[in-house]
């Protein structure tokens, strides 16, 4: 343990997540017994009424938790999540749309309890974003957040339009799992371009006059990563190859699961004919995922980061898809 930091982080983490199956057990043994207890009163003519509801709503949730994990059985399903958030065509309208999600998914870390960490940020001309890259650190956060890699699709009255018409807009995001080094991804230095340039960021700390921000461009996938997070350039360098070798790593599972299963729709390239969800904000209101026809009405709760819902419903019909062969 002593002479293997990096094994020993490895253990302690599978130890926490062991230990949060134990204590989980546990606590459902104690809600379990409470309800009991609580049923017992009622029969002796006790007004337990509330304490009951209360009981039972607060072990309704748990479990809705408990059932979302464990449809979470991929390999690298309880690593942290790396997310990246593009724009699509139509200018300003995607550029405020793409922040619009990057918002969506802060909140939902937030309500999770995740540590939500923006590595690389964009900005549009007038408003929103042209790229975004972010992790977000938890239990089983990239396999939560898997099911999000796809295009998601805006329709509302635009803020931007004197007219005050409709507008759609699409932004695409893309999710890879944050590997450690012991996975070997095989990347040589001559098929690497890296470049320098100065950081762009919201203002504040996180902007300098130096040249400190790094872009990396795999040249045989033609994949680009960035990072102008930190001061130093050799931190920023350092923190992209790491994005690096996710998004390398995600692309060879997407292409083994391509080759695996043809028949799941939602593993099709990511392009700007193929969303997988879209945000009605007018003339009527409504979220729809259309992988698994699941539907909300109340949009600004889904937009405020409220995705539970939507992830469970989309792991279950991921479960319920045959496998080929």
């Amino acid at each position: 343990m002593w002479q293997d930091q990096e094994a020993s982080q490895r253990i302690l983490s599978q130890r926490k997540r062991l230990q949060k199956i134990l204590e989980t057990d546990e606590k459902l043994a104690r809600q379990l017994a409470d309800v009991g207890a609580y049923f017992e009163l009622a029969q002796e003519g006790e007004n337990v009424t509330a304490d009951l509801q209360s009981a039972l709503q607060a072990l309704r949730a748990d479990l809705d938790l408990l059932e979302t994990e464990t449809l979470l059985a991929g390999e690298h399903d309880h690593l942290n999540a790396i997310a990246t958030i593009h724009p699509g065509a139509g200018g300003t309208e995607s550029q405020d749309w793409a922040e619009m999600l990057l918002r969506m998914y802060k909140r939902w870390a937030e309500r999770r309890g995740f540590k939500f960490t923006l590595n690389d940020y964009q900005g549009g001309e007038e408003a929103g974003l042209k790229s975004a890259t972010f992790t977000i650190a938890g239990d089983y956060a990239y396999g939560l957040l898997s099911g999000e890699s796809g295009v998601h699709r805006l329709v509302r009255i635009s803020p931007f339009d004197a007219n005050q018409r409709r507008h759609t807009s699409f932004a695409s995001v893309f999710v890879s799992p944050e590997i450690d080094d012991t996975i070997s991804i095989e990347i040589k230095p001559d098929e690497l371009r890296v470049e320098t340039y100065r950081s762009t960021g919201k203002g504040g700390q996180h902007v300098n006059t130096t040249d400190s921000a790094v872009r990396i461009t795999h040249l045989p996938s033609g994949t680009v990563v960035q990072c102008q997070n930190e001061r130093s350039q050799h931190r920023n360098k350092e923190m992209a190859m790491k994005f690096l070798r996710s998004k390398l790593y995600e692309l060879e599972l997407r292409k083994r699961r391509e080759a695996a299963d043809k028949l799941e729709a939602s593993k099709a390239d990511i392009d700007f004919g193929s969303q997988i969800r879209s945000y009605v904000l007018h003339p009527y209101r409504l979220i729809k995922d259309h992988r698994t026809k699941f539907e909300v009405g109340d949009t600004d709760r889904v937009l405020d980061g409220d995705l539970d819902p939507f992830i469970k419903s989309y792991l279950h019909s991921r479960r319920a898809v045959p496998k080929a062969g």
